[in-house]
């Protein structure tokens, strides 16, 4: 299992609908959250070994409506 973060930023007043439609939408992502800053929302995927993650946020995340840009980050490790 393969985990990465998505850093979506969002068409103006949009994000609560881009975190709902990638909640419900897509199969793999956890998780998401609304952060400050540069992005809007930090979602949180997990992917099955194998699956390439270009194509997955590419074709899964960066398609979903009023998303303008994206930052993937793959995790290596989770500290408990």
């Amino acid at each position: 299992m393969q985990t990465i973060f998505v850093m979506v930023k969002c068409e103006l007043g949009r994000a609560y609908a881009v975190a709902d439609e990638a909640v419900m939408g897509v199969e793999q992502v956890s998780e998401v959250h609304s952060i400050s800053g540069q992005y809007d929302l930090l979602v949180k995927c997990y992917l099955p070994d194998g699956m390439d993650i270009g194509h997955f946020v590419t074709e899964r995340i960066q398609t979903l409506p009023g998303i303008k840009d994206t930052f993937t980050l793959i995790a290596f490790k989770a500290f408990a």
